[in-house]
Parts: structure tokens; C-alpha cells; sequence
């Protein structure tokens, strides 16, 4: 019998989400608490989860960011590592 394909979570934990966003722990914890990303406490005070649909809000709008600063000229327009 073929084993059942569980679909994706719809909430992440806090280390899941630094996973996700290829960042560490600590940075996604201050990025809930600047409320730049999206999240919620639930159970114990430190046991956060965050939407999948939060993770992707928290991306779009930094590239958004990145590009408005990029045009105003704020940061060099080159990819990451080009200056090898």
C-alpha cells in the first residue's frame, strides 16, 4: 500500500522558518520581535509559529526594499559575491 503524502505544514516553527529562509535562529527571533515578520506565540512564551504565507509576505517586501534601494542608489546594484 502506498504510503500517504502528508502536505506541508501551513505554520513553521521559529528554527523551521530560519531553515526556510536559509538564516539562523536568532535572526528570524528579532524578526518577529521588530514585527518585521509575522508570527504568533502560542503555548509557552517562547514557542512561536509563523505562517507560511507570513514567510512569504516577509520575502516579497524585501525584495520590494532591495529594489527601491537599489534604484535610489543605496546599495550597489552587483549580486552577492561579484566582488571576488
Amino acid at each position: 500500500m502506498p504510503e500517504e503524502k502528508q502536505p506541508p505544514p501551513r505554520y513553521l516553527t521559529v528554527e523551521q522558518a530560519a531553515v526556510h529562509l536559509n538564516v539562523r535562529r536568532p535572526l528570524v527571533q528579532a524578526l518577529l520581535k521588530s514585527g518585521e515578520l509575522r508570527g504568533f506565540q502560542i503555548g509557552g512564551r517562547n514557542t512561536w509559529r509563523i505562517g507560511l504565507d507570513d514567510i512569504d509576505n516577509y520575502v516579497e517586501e524585501a525584495y520590494r526594499r532591495t529594489a527601491e534601494r537599489i534604484a535610489a542608489g543605496e546599495i550597489d546594484d552587483a549580486a552577492p559575491g561579484d566582488d571576488d
